[in-house]
Parts: structure tokens; C-alpha cells; sequence
């Protein structure tokens, strides 16, 4: 958001530089990132002057080029050849002077010299509009209609201005600051200063010949709705002020009436529509929303579809005028012929005036301030004021009185604030008269003061207080986060504190090996999309947080799964053609079971396309589920967790998978993410995902380092091919050997593992390796011998197998 600091200062007593300021703002949590020098025309006319063309006449050795005399205030007129076919003597002028650089409109700076033209001194240049960024006629020089005397500085005869914008990282929840004033409150309350509301109390009413009554038909949308009319006005370029002030933050004016009601949006964050009057058929305006599929054409001559949401100011015939709180309808805006206006100041919800702006893809200053929260306290005022510049600037009478529908009345919010919470909070007890003081300077009331405790009153323009820890925050913001003091000397009985395990050095060991393996990192959002679960039907152990001041749908509600913030990540890289990827991150999950929100760490991996870049000395292979199960595998060894058992589990997400359990709680699945999710991404390849719960994985870590010595005696390997049903898992196999041979078994592996030609449909083949060892002595043939034969017997008469030979 661009403030413009010239403009901030009619509303408060500025003495700080704009630097100064900007670390005011800061301070107070409005994160200034730039400040910048601005002009309203590039260069601000430095060196340019206004002059009197004394004598014209032919130049002698060019037919195009005309000799001048030109009095620009000085000890003597100055000589200046000129191209201009319409210079003429007696005319007031613009004159750069030498060592002037002028910036045109169009093209390079460059610098005014004094040089010979065609044989004649040139010590200067009579200008055209272009030539120094005021438009874009190069048709003559610009001839000036005034009495100015001579050298006057063409910036002052322009009013020209120059300026600092301030330009503010403005955060969501900031809604009260997307103004001059808003920032304004800031300054107020760190600084102890008065804001300088502009006046209104010499409003009135000129004539009662223009009566638009209002009625609000969904009070939910639009709580309140303040309107006024205007006869006799003229459309009209806006004066020099007003122009400066809005080309300063970045707006192009338009017309006078137009341009008033984009000021007071950035004066005082109340967003304004201007209606022309004549165009408002049946003389009413009602505040509806109109039936789904309706057509409505916006201010940009495009169509739109209007959903059954939107909320819309519509005429007397209810046909829409206007998508409330977004954009203006093509057929009732000013224009050039508009001669009476309907000014419209009003309130209308969030909620809606999001979904809106959302669903039509539109955002505008007014979307933006409205979709925020906007003051309803506000609405009258804005009016008042607009209405006075009006008639300012435009002329014309006020036509009516301030015709205001507070359909639903929105009070300030109260609730009670303990001492013990708000000290615990800011980590430090801040006097309760300094407290009060603070609280006082940013609009809250306090009241009901006891001994360690009391009561505040909260306008609704803070949209963003709702409770004991946003107090303190607003406390701790004003009163200086840097005048929290840290102690002077470490104690011991604080670092006695610090837990032995840390989960913060557990997750970065884990990261360290899984990038070691090939994984990176990625951070996403917490907040995700509904429309995801909605879509498939799909239920959590809980209800899904939803945000109650959404910026968007696309972000409404908190993740109850890592994967679908995941899979948008992965379908960005696979749209740009990166099509492997390993990835991992460390987030959290929310649920609001049983009316209690619960918050879970979570660990996500994603896996897909193929397991390795080829190369000229190995083929590459597309990803498994069985590479997948390896990560999550290491990730328990290294965790140092033992004891997990597998089983199979219908998953909402996966086409197959697994559930891992540590005893009687489960610690994660892994599995192949069902096709049908991945089309709604746009994911067109088989991706394998893994979640696993974070803070039971570190609970239950315990990453011991075990030294052994090498094994005195040898290894034996045997190797052994089975056929078995296919739902016969390899964890089955390994918990069978382990039960048939614990002590000499130290190791089984899964070679290969196949189904297909020449393996009885329903069967599958597996090619195990063991690895044998006695700790004690050297292992003979004969104990080899009988190990196996045990397995083999195992494996028939518990599994079914059929032993390959």
C-alpha cells in the first residue's frame, strides 16, 4: 500500500523526516519497505521558467527556424532560435534554461547547452508539452494564458509538487490502515499526537429536489447504506491538488467526481461509488442480490455471470446498477454529459464482497478495503465530506438530505482483559495508567477498572481485536517491542530448562538425510482450499478450521492433510517440465474435534516420476511404492524406532497403501495417491505420499549410538525363491522368520519380487537373502542346513509357499 507523506501530514503533525517516519511505522507493525522521492512530472521542471517572447523574427540561414528574444527575469532578455511554427512575440512561454535537463514524455533526458544554430546563439529552449512530461502534444510550443511575472519557476506556475511515497508491507489482518488517516492513528498513538479530521459541520442541504429513497433487502451483506444527492454539478478534469494527490500513490485521475471519491477511499479507507442519477430508473435504489446466471455488464464492457451471492445496487425496475463493494456498472457511471449524482458511502460484509470479488475475478481498491473490514461508523462522514468537495470542485447543490439505512446495527466489541494474561503475554508488567493511556490513544475505551482487571470497548473499524492476546499486542506494539529488556546475566536455572530433546534438532536431522538422499525441502501454506475435499467427499477425524476473515476461497480454511498444498507444488514443477521429484516438508495439520482445535506436526514426502536422472552407464526407473517405504524406513531407523508393524488400510487418498503402528497409535501412512486427485491438479503420472505424525515419531525417537565389535566369525549367505499368494506381504515373511529363527538370522533382504508370465494368476514370487551369523563359533553346513529346512517348513505350512528350487 502506497502512502503519500505530503498528504499524511494534513492529518497529523509530522516533524520526522520521511525515513524517520517510515521507522516510526515499522515499529508499530506496519512494515514500511521503500521510501521513495516522487514527482508529479518526472525532473519536477527544475530550471524551467516562465517567459515573455520579446521579438520574433525570421531566422536568416533557416526557413523552419525563427530568432527570438525572450525576457525570463533577468538582467537582459536572452536569445533563443526556436522551431516552433506558432511562436510568436507578446506570448508567455516555458523556458528551459541552460544547464536544464528536461525529460520528455517520450524518449531520453537531455541536457539544454548553449549552442550556435545555423550560425545564430542559442541560450536556451521554448518548450512543448513533451518535451518537458506535462502531455503529449508536440503541435507547437505551449502558449500560457497568464499574468505570472516573468522567471517565475515553472514548477510553482504547474504546481508542481515533489514528494515522499512510503510504501507499506500491509498484513491481512491490518484492515484499519489501509488509509492516510488509518496510518495516521498509528503515528497518534505511538507519538501521543492529535489527528486533524477534515471538517464537515458547515454541511447542509442546498434544495430538496433530487429523492432517492434506499432500500436494503439482505441486511446480512449489507448492514448499512448511506447515500445523498447532487444537482447541477460539471464533469470536469480535477484541479492541480487533487490530481497530485492521487498521481502520488499510483492512480491516473480521471474526472473531477470520479477523482473525489478515489481520494476519499485513500483518505479514510471508505470506499465510494458515484452513480449519475439520471440513469437510476425508477428513482429508488435497492440493495439486493439478483438470481443466479443474471448478466451484468461492468465498468470495463464486459459481461459477467452474476452467482446467486452476489450482492448488487440495483434501480427502482431492480435491475443492477452496480456489484456492490467490487465495480461499477457500465450504463449508470459518470460521464462527461452527467449533470445529477447519487453518492453511495456504505458497509457491506466481508464475507460476501470476498466471494464476490473472488468468483468474478476482480480486484479493486474498493475489493480490497471492503473484503478487509471496513468502519460502519464511517459511512455519513465519508459523505459529508465527499459531498462538500464536490461541491467544491464540481459545483452544483446538495439535493436531498443523507439518506441512511442501518439495517443491521454492528456495536463495538467488549470483553474483559486480566492483568496476569496481558503481563504474561508481553513478558513484562507495564504500568496499568500507561496501559490505559495506550489503549486510550488507539480508540479503545476502558472501563469497569478493578485491582487486576478490566474492561475494554473495542470499535468495529479494528477488525482485527478480538480477544485478551490481540490487546496485549496492540499494548506491546505502542508501547515498543524494543523496550522489552532482556536480563543481563544468564542463570542456570533457566538453561536447566531447556529439554534434553529437542524437536527442532530432531526435524533438521531428519531433513539433513533425506536431502542427503535426494529430497528437497519445500514450506507451503497452511491454509489450503476446501473446494479440495468438498469435491470427493472426503472427512478428517475432525471439522475443518475455517478462517473467519478469508482473504480468499482459494485460502479459506486450515489443512487437515499436507497432501493437497503438496500436490500444488508438485503439479508447478511438473508443468515446467520437472517431472522427478523427491520432496519433504515439516508442517502442521489442524482439526476442531468435539469443539477443541487440536494441532498436529506432521511430516510429508512426495515421490514421483523417476527415482534417478539417466545417464550412459544405468537405465532409469520410474518410482515405486517400495522406494517410498525405503525413505520412510531409514527415517525410522534413524529415529531409532523399532517395532512397527505394517498393515493394509483404505484410504481416502491412496489407491494402496499402508498404515504404520508403534503399538497401539499409529505413526504414519504411505501409499500411491489416487489418480482422481491427481487429475484435479493436473498431475498426470503416478505420485507416492507419505505422512507421518511428527511429534510421535520424536516421542518416541530414541537415536541411540550402539558400538559393536566386528564379528569375530564369518557370515553366511543363502538365498531361497517362494511363491505365494499375493496378498502375502514381505513384513508377513520377516515376521515369520524372526519367530522360526531369531538368533542366527540377521538379516533378510527382498531381492526381487515378481507376478506375470509363467507365475499362477493370484501368486506372486519372492527372491530372499539371509544372512546367518553365530555370534559365538563358526557356523557349520549342517546348522545352516537345518535353519533353512525350518524356514521352508514354516513357509509351507503357515504361509501356503511353494518352495523354488
Amino acid at each position: 500500500m502506497t502512502i503519500s507523506y505530503n498528504w499524511l501530514k494534513e492529518y497529523i503533525d509530522i516533524p520526522e523526516s520521511p525515513e524517520e517516519i517510515g521507522k516510526v511505522l515499522t515499529s508499530t507493525g506496519l512494515e514500511v519497505e521503500h521510501v521513495h522521492a516522487f514527482e508529479t512530472v518526472k525532473g519536477g521542471l527544475k530550471g524551467l521558467v516562465i517567459g515573455e517572447v520579446l521579438t520574433c523574427a525570421k531566422h536568416p540561414n533557416a526557413d523552419k527556424l525563427s530568432l527570438t528574444t525572450v525576457d525570463v527575469g533577468g538582467e537582459r532578455p536572452l536569445n533563443i532560435v526556436c522551431g516552433a511554427s506558432n511562436v510568436a512575440a507578446g506570448q508567455k512561454v516555458v523556458v528551459a534554461l541552460i544547464g536544464t535537463t528536461v525529460y520528455p514524455t517520450k524518449g531520453e533526458p537531455f541536457a539544454i547547452k548553449a549552442a550556435k544554430i545555423r550560425g545564430e546563439q542559442s541560450e536556451g529552449m521554448i518548450c512543448a508539452e513533451d518535451e518537458i512530461g506535462l502531455g503529449e502534444s508536440h503541435a507547437g510550443i505551449m502558449v500560457l494564458n497568464t499574468t505570472a511575472a516573468n522567471g517565475t519557476p515553472a514548477a510553482e506556475f504547474f504546481k508542481i509538487e515533489n514528494d515522499h511515497t512510503i510504501e507499506i508491507g500491509l498484513t491481512p489482518n491490518r484492515a484499519d490502515a489501509t488509509s492516510h488517516i488509518g496510518v495516521a492513528r498509528d503515528i497518534k498513538a505511538s507519538r501521543n499526537r492529535l489527528i486533524k479530521w477534515p471538517a464537515v459541520d458547515h454541511f447542509k442541504t442546498d434544495n430538496h429536489d433530487l429523492s432517492i429513497p434506499v432500500v436494503i433487502e439482505n441486511a446480512d451483506a449489507c448492514p448499512r447504506y448511506s447515500g445523498v444527492t447532487l444537482t447541477g454539478v460539471t464533469v470536469a478534469e480535477s484541479p492541480a491538488w487533487l490530481k497530485n494527490r492521487l498521481l502520488t500513490i499510483g492512480l491516473t485521475p480521471i474526472n473531477n467526481i470520479v477523482d473525489i471519491t478515489n481520494y476519499i477511499c485513500h483518505e479514510m479507507g471508505q470506499p465510494m461509488h458515484a452513480f449519475d442519477a439520471d440513469e437510476i430508473a425508477g428513482g429508488k435504489v435497492i440493495v439486493k442480490t439478483l438470481p443466479a446466471g443474471s448478466k451484468f455488464t461492468t465498468l470495463d464492457n464486459k459481461e459477467r455471470t452474476l452467482s446467486a451471492n452476489d450482492l448488487m445496487i440495483c434501480n427502482g425496475k431492480g435491475e443492477g446498477m452496480c456489484i456492490a463493494g467490487v465495480f461499477g456498472g457500465i450504463t449508470s457511471g459518470i460521464t462527461a454529459k452527467t449533470r445529477n449524482i447519487f453518492l453511495e458511502s456504505a458497509h457491506f460484509s466481508a464475507q460476501y464482497v470476498r466471494k464476490t470479488a473472488m468468483h468474478h475475478q476482480l480486484k479493486t481498491d474498493a475489493s480490497f478495503r471492503f473484503e478487509r473490514g471496513t468502519d460502519p461508523h464511517i459511512t455519513v462522514y465519508a459523505l459529508k465530506r465527499a459531498a462538500l468537495l464536490i461541491r467544491e470542485i464540481a459545483g452544483g447543490k446538495i439535493s436531498s438530505e443523507i439518506v441512511d439505512v442501518y439495517a443491521k446495527k454492528i456495536e463495538n466489541r467488549i470483553f474483559e482483559v486480566k492483568d496476569k494474561n496481558i503481563n504474561r503475554l508481553i513478558g513484562k508488567v507495564i504500568p496499568r495508567d500507561e496501559v490505559v493511556a495506550i489503549l486510550k490513544r488507539l480508540d479503545i475505551e476502558v472501563s469497569n477498572i478493578q485491582n487486576d482487571r478490566y474492561t475494554v470497548s473495542v470499535p468495529p473499524y479494528r477488525v482485527d481485536v478480538m480477544q485478551e492476546a490481540d490487546i496485549a499486542e496492540e499494548i506491546l506494539r505502542i508501547y515498543g517491542f524494543n523496550n522489552i529488556e532482556l536480563s543481563d546475566t544468564a542463570r542456570t536455572d533457566y538453561l536447566a530448562e531447556f529439554p534434553v530433546k529437542n524437536i527442532d534438532r530432531y526435524k533438521r536431522t531428519i531433513g539433513e538425510m533425506l536431502v542427503a538422499n535426494g529430497f528437497y525441502e519445500i514450506w507451503t501454506n497452511s491454509l489450503t482450499n476446501q473446494s479440495y475435499q468438498q469435491k470427493h467427499n472426503l472427512t478428517f477425524k475432525g471439522e475443518a478450521v475455517e478462517i473467519l476473515n478469508k482473504l480468499s476461497e482459494e485460502q479459506g480454511i486450515l489443512r487437515q492433510t499436507m497432501l493437497f498444498t503438496g500436490l500444488e507444488v508438485c503439479a508447478y514443477n511438473i508443468n515446467r517440465k520437472q517431472k522427478d521429484l523427491k520432496l519433504y516438508e515439516f508442517g502442521k495439520t489442524y482439526n476442531r474435534v468435539s469443539g477443541k482445535y487440536e494441532e498436529d506436526e506432521r511430516l510429508a514426502l512426495y515421490m514421483t516420476g523417476n527415482l534417478e536422472t539417466e545417464n550412459w552407464q544405468r537405465k532409469t526407473q520410474a518410482v515405486r511404492y517400495y522406494d517410498l517405504a525405503q525413505q520412510v524406513s531409514h527415517i525410522l531407523q534413524k529415529s531409532g524406532i523399532q517395532d512397527i508393524k505394517q498393515e493394509d488400510v483404505q484410504d481416502q487418498l491412496l489407491e494402496y497403501g499402508a498404515k504404520l503402528m508403534l503399538r497401539d497409535q499409529e505413526i504414519g501412512r504411505l501409499g500411491k495417491v489416487k489418480s482422481l486427485l491427481l487429475k484435479d491438479f493436473g498431475i498426470r503420472q503416478e505420485l507416492f505420499y507419505a505422512e507421518l505424525n511428527t511429534s510421535l515419531l520424536f516421542r518416541s525417537a530414541s537415536p541411540k549410538l550402539v558400538i559393536k565389535d566386528v564379528p569375530k566369525f564369518p557370515e553366511v549367505k543363502r538365498d531361497l525363491s517362494l511363491v505365494l499368494d499375493s496378498p502375502v506381504r514381505f513384513d508377513d515373511i520377516r515376521k515369520l522368520i524372526l519367530e522360526t529363527e531369531k538368533r542366527l538370522i540377521k538379516n533378510i533382504v527382498a531381492f526381487d519380487v515378481y507376478e506375470g508370465e509363467n507365475i499362477p494368476k493370484g501368486k506372486k514370487a519372492y527372491a530372499l537373502s539371509f544372512t546367518l551369523l553365530d555370534e559365538t563359533k563358526t557356523l557349520t553346513d549342517e546348522e545352516i542346513d537345518k535353519t533353512m529346512d525350518r524356514l521352508m517348513r514354516a513357509f509351507e505350512q503357515k504361509l501356503g509357499a511353494v518352495i523354488r528350487k
